[in-house]
């Protein structure tokens, strides 16, 4: 069910029911990601204009499309200059990301320890993606933060989920690594 109609959206529709009609969660994500790349840098999509405006209060969430037949969603995000993430996880969903629009900084975290209703991470490294660049996340390797560095550009990217994020876990640090989980519930911003 497509959120509006934009140039290119039959073709990216067209090339994620593809995507997803792989077989295994990692096939399925390798698949997404190498058409997400494909997508981005031929310019074969023109993400409607409301995704290149930013809340200044938060990071945009706009669902642009969700699949009957397959379940999956495409939300378009948009970060304000230092918007970001706190660590947080796909509530046991796997999910492609791909930059669209200028540059996001990502941190990938390990679960090293739980001791309910803490949590204790280690980084395992963050990386500058620019446009073009996707990657993929699949439980229980879901842990992450999510960030625009810059101090005057917005960022857009674009997550295909396997069904529809409603909610996730986010933590909040607590120090020595540990940090308490909390439940966060995930609004759609007006897509117009």
């Amino acid at each position: 069910m497509l959120a509006l109609d934009f140039p290119g959206c039959r073709t990216l529709v067209d090339a994620l029911d593809a995507a997803v009609d792989q077989g295994s969660a990692a096939e399925i994500t390798d698949a997404l990601r190498k058409t997400l790349c494909r997508l981005i840098r031929n310019r074969e999509v023109e993400l409607p204009a409301c995704v290149f405006e930013a809340c200044s209060d938060h990071y945009a969430r706009r669902e642009l499309y969700r699949s009957e037949r397959h379940g999956y969603s495409v939300v378009a995000m948009t970060w304000g200059p230092g918007q970001g993430t706190p660590i947080h996880d796909h509530s046991g969903m796997w999910c492609v990301e791909g930059v669209w629009h200028g540059q996001l900084e990502i941190t990938q975290y390990e679960l090293i320890e739980r001791a309910e209703p803490r949590f204790r991470f280690q980084s395992v490294g963050a990386i500058q993606a620019g446009a073009g660049s996707a990657g993929s996340l699949i439980p229980p390797h879901e842990y992450h933060a999510i960030r625009n560095p810059s101090d005057d550009a917005i960022a857009v990217s674009l997550h295909i989920y396997s069904g529809a994020m409603t909610c996730c876990s986010v933590f909040r640090p607590l120090g020595d690594r540990w940090y308490e989980r909390g439940e966060r519930s995930l609004a759609l911003d007006q897509v117009h």
